[in-house]
């Protein structure tokens, strides 16, 4: 049996609310659902512009969140003060530009080492974990793990979003060679972004892949089938994937 647990990010059930700008689809409901029905944990992504997720549902889902929870964040120190009040369980700090649909790409963790370490320094004292969203590059691993973060997500949205078998496949090596690197110097390994109920039964094998982050392919689904559905189906593949 696999030992990697489902995240299940809940944005896009503020996304629909917000739409109509009143008060459902409740994304603290759907938090609840998600947890009774196999998912290990709960992340939101607070973005800088509030596009969906609202201050009251990250304050909200720390009293109902029962699994690990998971705070999604740019390098803000508005959403720094938040996550401090909130205090999550694990902080993943992500890139953020306001123009884009959805995240684009890893952290770049070079450009800002200086910072990320002030921030890991920072949550540690609270005794929050990190992870830093990255691509799958040896040098951003490392980095990472100089950081101090507890975690790395490997981006897997260049390995969703390839098209054809070699495409894939080379996508694929990228992310096994980053999680080995990970693994040989110590620093966990997460993975999330663009996985759906295709993608995701092929990088289970990763090394060291404790955890998946996951959330509009189980929302879209939850149309069609109910969220309930959606969430003990992944868990399901999960589970029947070594």
């Amino acid at each position: 049996m696999s030992h990697v647990q489902l995240c299940v990010n809940v944005d896009h059930i503020a996304t629909l609310r917000q739409a109509r700008g009143g008060n459902e689809p409740d994304p603290v409901q759907g938090a609840i659902i998600c947890e009774e029905h196999g998912a290990a944990g709960i992340t939101v992504h607070l973005r800088e512009d509030r596009r969906h997720i609202q201050d009251h549902d990250v304050f909200s889902l720390r009293k109902v969140v029962k699994g690990k929870y998971n705070l999604e964040m740019a390098l803000s120190d508005e959403i720094i003060e938040i996550a401090l009040k909130v205090k999550p369980d694990q902080i993943t700090l992500v890139p953020e530009k306001r123009q884009e649909i959805t995240t684009e790409g890893g952290l770049d963790v070079k450009t800002n080492f200086k910072r990320i370490c002030e921030i890991v320094s920072l949550f540690h004292r609270e005794n929050i974990l990190v992870s830093l969203f990255i691509e799958p590059e040896e040098e951003a691993v490392k980095l990472s793990k100089e950081s101090g973060a507890d975690f790395i997500e490997l981006h897997t949205g260049t390995y969703c979003n390839a098209k054809g078998k070699d495409a894939i496949e080379k996508e694929k090596r990228r992310l096994f060679h980053a999680a080995s690197i990970a693994r040989n110097i110590s620093i966990r390994v997460n993975a999330g972004h663009g996985l759906n109920y295709i993608n995701t039964a092929p990088i289970l094998i990763m090394p060291g892949l404790e955890e998946l982050n996951i959330g509009h392919s189980i929302i879209s689904r939850s149309i069609f089938t109910g969220l309930a559905n959606a969430v003990s189906e992944l868990v399901q593949i999960i589970n029947e994937n070594k």
